[in-house]
């Protein structure tokens, strides 16, 4: 279903399919990514046995974190997998860490604490502008407390950087996932919009593929 060549992620192949996905959105975003409703109704056409959970993310990064503890407590580590897409890559890393899981990565925030504090204040949804949020100033240290310093299985993780990235630094991005399947864009945007292109890849290393 994916159309590349076998043997492209060598160090994935002794770990099982994902039967479990939990998709992660990023600041201000929600449920209604178009990378996150891609790869829902991928999943819907051609693996409809995959349970998919795309929450919408409280503003509060600890509360965020008590949504997703809750929410997995009971999927299988060695067949559940995390996306996530910036400020999303950075709480899929939590994740992945916590669970021992696989993570792909779509232009992670790698220091959202840092990032984020220029934001602290009253903040629209990107898809639902008349719905507001208060990004407060507590939450800085609720990203800080959930920050991987460095990843301990990086054969578990795998990222789409763009070098066009108009927010983030993929020099920051790449390094802090040595080791990982990483594919460097040389163009695109944030956003990743041009997303189609590589759905394959992430879904090889899903192992969703044919």
């Amino acid at each position: 279903a994916c159309g590349l060549a076998r043997g492209r992620l060598p160090d994935n192949a002794r770990m099982p399919g994902t039967t479990h996905l939990l998709y992660l959105h990023g600041f201000r975003s929600s449920p209604a990514s178009f990378k996150a409703r891609h790869m829902a109704a991928w999943l819907a056409a051609h693996r409809p046995g995959v349970r998919w959970w795309c929450p919408q993310l409280p503003p509060s990064p600890a509360a965020a974190w008590a949504l997703l503890q809750h929410g997995i407590a009971d999927w299988p580590a060695e067949e559940m997998a995390v996306v996530g897409s910036s400020l999303g890559g950075f709480y899929a890393t939590a994740v992945a860490e916590a669970q021992g899981c696989r993570a792909v990565l779509l232009n992670p925030a790698v220091h959202p604490a840092r990032d984020l504090a220029r934001h602290i204040g009253e903040q629209a949804q990107f898809h639902a502008p008349d719905e507001h949020f208060f990004f407060q100033p507590e939450f800085i240290a609720e990203l800080r407390a959930l920050a991987v310093p460095a990843i301990t299985r990086p054969a578990r993780y795998a990222a789409v950087i763009a070098k066009g990235d108009e927010l983030l630094s993929w020099q920051e991005m790449t390094g802090h996932y040595p080791g990982a399947h990483i594919k460097l864009l040389p163009g695109s945007d944030h956003a990743l919009s041009d997303f189609d292109q590589h759905l394959p890849f992430v879904l090889e290393f899903l192992k969703l593929c044919d």
